[in-house]
């Protein structure tokens, strides 16, 4: 992911050059910038630390002028126990020439300005890019990690969403590690050939476990993730420690479901992802969501890709019913979760299944609609943490 930025007059020399010091100033936007499309520019704040620079090296190398564009890539280059490294680079648009590569070395403080350990959902947040895994059909998946110790924990997104809508997630749980993967197609993971089912996405998990080494993990999933999850849970069952589902359901698409699928893939396919996207951004948010929560979700719902969006739109159309899975899964530690305002998976449709699923736990998200995780993460926060603290 890389930032571009327009250079004006008022950031160059009296030569006309781009200034020393306004280089320094667009190299922090550029670090801001990817901070605010991904895990928020609030990041730091939430994992009570704060980035101090130590050290910066900057290096020239061709001239830039009023009207050039620079696109400025960052990486994470290394870490230490307190600090971290972050290089980029900034490169002339119109010529692909490289202009000039800062590195830049910063130690994690506290409120009373002392190093402390850097919280690894911190580290996951200032990636450039996910890490990636392919798996034996081919497909590459791309996923972020959080936290050590306790429980693997796999993240499963809705529908047409992406890994990043699990932010407050990866850096508010503690002593589990979290897995927050793109699905197929979706995010930064390869879309494949061919249609999909739900089960498809299911195996990919498995897969992506089988990778890792894990044997076996918390699934956690909404709305499409949890159609997700349920299918792992038939399909895997073996490989499933416990099972979070939020505002999803385990009964198929009735008549007027499958037609709206139908409908959704052929306006699609017609003209693109637009109204579509436009229809369902209207139905998700809880009155009082903040306007950040909502930009954030469409900034997710735009950057999905059209073939992606179509393949899971026909897999959720044609999933089967699974309430008949649900009393099979006794030994497994459940939790059901729901926006008491959520419009789209209603809050009876998530009670349904806490009370079929044995001895699961429901919690009703008071100030949410269909996307909680994101509308109240601190609720949400809570519940996941003590269920994923008991579970062994």
């Amino acid at each position: 992911m890389s930032v571009k930025l327009t250079i004006y007059p008022d950031e160059c020399d009296a030569f006309g050059h781009l200034n020393q010091a306004s280089y320094l100033a667009l190299f922090e936007r550029a670090r801001w910038e990817l901070l605010a499309r991904g895990p928020g520019m609030d990041v730091f704040e939430r994992a009570e630390v704060w980035p101090a620079v130590r050290r910066a090296t900057i290096d020239y190398h061709a001239g830039v002028w009023p009207g050039d564009v620079l696109d400025f890539s960052t990486e994470l280059v290394s870490r230490g126990r307190t600090s971290f490294t972050l290089r980029q680079r900034a490169v002339r648009d119109r010529d692909a020439r490289l202009a000039a590569t800062l590195e830049t070395v910063f130690v994690c403080i506290d409120a009373e300005e002392r190093p402390v350990p850097i919280p690894d959902a911190v580290l996951a947040a200032l990636a450039a890019e996910p890490r990636r895994t392919p798996l034996p059909s081919g497909v590459t998946l791309a996923w972020d990690e959080a936290g050590q110790g306790g429980q693997v924990v796999v993240l499963l997104h809705g529908y047409p969403f992406d890994r990043s809508m699990w932010r407050d997630q990866l850096l508010g749980i503690h002593g589990h590690r979290l897995i927050a993967l793109d699905m197929r197609g979706f995010g930064a993971s390869d879309r494949g050939e061919g249609p999909l089912g739900v089960g498809d996405y299911a195996d990919d998990v498995a897969a992506l476990l089988d990778a890792l080494a894990v044997q076996r993990a918390v699934v956690v999933g909404l709305s499409m993730g949890g159609y997700v999850a349920l299918a792992f849970a038939e399909r895997h069952r073996e490989r499933l420690a416990g099972l979070v589902l939020m505002d999803t359901k385990a009964t198929p698409d009735d008549e007027a479901g499958r037609k709206g699928r139908d409908d959704a893939i052929a306006a699609i396919t017609t003209d693109g992802t637009t109204k579509p996207v436009a229809a369902m951004l209207e139905k998700l948010f809880a009155a009082e969501t903040p306007a950040e929560v909502r930009e954030r979700v469409l900034a997710m719902m735009q950057r999905a890709t059209p073939t992606a969006m179509i393949a899971a739109l026909g897999a959720m159309r044609d999933r089967p019913d699974r309430t008949d899975l649900l009393p099979q899964l006794a030994e497994i530690p459940a939790l059901v979760l729901v926006g008491n305002e959520d419009r789209l998976t209603p809050p009876d449709a998530n009670r349904f299944i806490a009370e079929t699923l044995p001895g699961a736990d429901f919690v009703l998200v008071e100030g949410a609609g269909h996307l909680p995780a994101m509308e109240r993460p601190a609720t949400v926060n809570e519940a996941l943490q003590a269920f994923l603290d008991r579970v062994v």
